[in-house]
């Protein structure tokens, strides 16, 4: 059993991360208004959260720039525009997906750009691919994170083979990511203990990534943080992907550190986050991404249900029993 120091008091290697723009991006496109951004990275500078992710480093030449918003792409200058010279404490992350960015070319060098953090997102069978894009990154002076997606599938000896690979490489955190909402919190705990006793290996820190397509995701994050991880993913509303992600609001009126605030969370939110549900943007928990969670699948199918706008929740159930 954990100590509950664990819980009560707060350790200052604690970093959260604002992954609104980018796993909320999903959901709309990555369709954000100049306004809503600049509040939002006023709302975190001003509730002390350490990093904001503005989306991803997606390739152009893979995805047409006229079908999506401009966070699907992060170029320097639209930051820039948002963040003038950050002369801030809050550091600027963007995620690079295994496959679908052209690092070589559009990660400029961290002397020429707004960006601190390079979270590099890979699943399990493409760790080399993932392992030069992190060489890469910090050749040009980024931290470098590393999210294996989909871990709830794994099996141990991969997972262990891949973190040994990681560790063994310049990348500075290794995060944990429950992809689908699958997993629970004693299952979380025997995740974390494997990648903290990784981490001590090769001194690096460990992040959590979570997912509520059971209603987990922020119980699963209390979870890592009693078990020592260290970096914590979040979103405002929990707006992210399918069900969304662990609340920021939740996350943050946990949190013991007197550095953080929730009240520019909660203004933000009544301004801007409740303005995009009235606007018909959806997420959050619903039936069809608990029985994906449940089945340990991928919310593709729940995602294409909502979208759909059905409701025929027992047949959607059937659907996705036959594909399991």
């Amino acid at each position: 059993m954990k100590e509950i120091s664990k819980l009560m008091d707060y350790r200052s290697d604690v970093k959260v991360v604002d992954a609104t723009l980018r796993d909320g991006g999903l959901v709309n496109d990555f369709y954000f208004s100049d306004e809503f951004v600049k509040n939002l990275y006023q709302a975190n500078i001003k509730a002390g959260v350490d990093y904001m992710e503005f989306g991803y480093k997606a390739s152009k030449e893979m995805f047409d720039v006229n079908k999506f918003g401009k966070w699907k792409f992060c170029n320097d200058q639209h930051i820039r525009e948002i963040v003038g010279d950050n002369n801030t404490n809050l550091k600027i992350a963007v995620m690079a997906d295994v496959g679908r960015c052209d690092y070589k070319n559009d990660i400029a060098d961290r002397s020429e750009s707004p960006v601190d953090l390079i979270r590099v997102a890979t699943y399990l069978n493409t760790i080399p691919a993932a392992v030069d894009m992190i060489e890469n990154a910090a050749k040009k002076g980024y931290e470098v994170s590393c999210n294996i997606m989909a871990i709830s599938n794994a099996q141990e000896g991969d997972l262990n083979a891949a973190l040994d690979i990681l560790g063994k490489s310049p990348v500075d955190v290794f995060y944990i990511v429950d992809s689908y909402g699958a997993l629970y919190p004693e299952q979380i705990a025997r995740i974390s203990d494997v990648y903290m006793n990784f981490a001590a290996k090769y001194n690096k820190k460990v992040g959590i990534h979570a997912h509520n397509n059971q209603q987990l995701a922020f119980a699963n994050t209390i979870e890592a943080v009693g078990d020592g991880v260290d970096f914590l993913d979040a979103t405002y509303s929990a707006m992210g992907r399918g069900a969304g992600n662990c609340a920021m609001e939740l996350l943050l009126g946990l949190l013991r550190n007197p550095k953080y605030s929730v009240y520019p969370v909660i203004e933000f939110i009544e301004k801007h986050m409740n303005k995009l549900r009235e606007d018909g943007v959806v997420w959050g928990y619903d039936l069809q991404y608990l029985m994906t969670g449940l089945l340990n699948q991928h919310p593709r199918t729940a995602i294409q249900f909502t979208k759909d706008r059905r409701k025929d929740y027992a047949e959607f159930y059937k659907e996705v029993v036959a594909l399991d």
